[in-house]
């Protein structure tokens, strides 16, 4: 299987963000890709709530899913955004923040909304508090391929090990981990949690992420990552926005469960009993 991964520095302007992917898409079919990574919030990245509030649109009438649809139909590639910002669902009010998988006659196979919300306020004086605006997920979503089983998953979930080790258990091969991690937390912890999420669940990891300096005034890690089950890493996009691909072989994954069968040495953990 070959992947293409997109970089992104996305924008305020869903149609021009719609463009990028397009053009992904063109480019990564050309280059042989069977499907397409993209990142977390593709289609609008703006912390101006009254501003992004003009440019969301529900599932049915979102101009980057119907223009990636159209893509991925016209191509025949896969295309798995890796989040969008969509409204209309919920009583409260309160957005989804909700990955989709395309396959190549344009049709949606499945979604994802992420379930683990950015709620924090980090020594640099960043703070951020995902759940005012967006309702966690309630499901955890392994999806088939022509390749192999995706597990999906979005940015913050990435520090929840018990979803990968679902996702793994459900048949996953293939981790997805689309981001917009802050600079702060990706010098820390990305290279190490997308490492440590691939050796556990012997899978193989793509995380396709935003990078550089946005127009609503953040600023994004990069360093879109393709990592292989034994935790090498395959592809390391570095910084700016820009088209990856990586080459994932499966019997490499054969290889290492049955080096490090971790999957058949699961048990289930009990509740610890407490002494003191």
């Amino acid at each position: 299987m070959r992947v293409a991964v997109l970089q992104m520095t996305s924008g305020v302007d869903p149609v021009r963000n719609a463009a990028t992917i397009v053009a992904a898409i063109r480019d990564a079919r050309a280059g042989g890709a069977d499907m397409l990574f993209t990142p977390e919030m593709s289609g609008l990245l703006d912390r101006d709530r009254e501003r992004a509030a003009a440019n969301l649109s529900d599932t049915d009438s979102d101009v980057v899913l119907a223009a990636v649809r159209a893509a991925a139909a016209a191509t025949g590639l896969w295309v798995h955004i890796g989040s969008l910002a969509l409204k209309g669902e919920r009583d409260d009010g309160r957005l989804v923040n909700r990955g989709l998988v395309i396959d190549g006659s344009g049709a949606v196979r499945t979604h994802y909304d992420k379930m683990h919300l950015f709620d924090v306020d980090l020594p640099t004086g960043e703070s951020w508090r995902e759940s005012a605006a967006y309702a966690p997920g309630e499901r955890a979503v392994v999806v088939e391929t022509p390749w192999a089983a995706i597990g999906l998953s979005v940015c913050y979930d990435l520090r929840f090990s018990e979803l990968y080790r679902r996702l793994s258990d459900a048949g996953a091969k293939i981790l997805t981990v689309p981001a917009a991690f802050t600079v702060p937390t990706g010098r820390a912890h990305w290279h190490t949690l997308l490492r440590a999420r691939a050796i556990e669940s012997a899978c193989f990891v793509i995380a396709a992420a935003q990078s550089g300096l946005h127009q609503d005034g953040r600023e994004t890690y990069g360093h879109s990552l393709v990592i292989d089950p034994w935790g090498e890493i395959l592809l390391d996009m570095g910084e700016g926005a820009g088209l990856g691909f990586a080459d994932i072989d499966f019997t490499r994954l054969d290889d290492v469960r049955a080096r490090i069968p971790v999957l058949a040495h699961r048990r289930p953990i009990p509740s610890p009993e407490t002494f003191g």
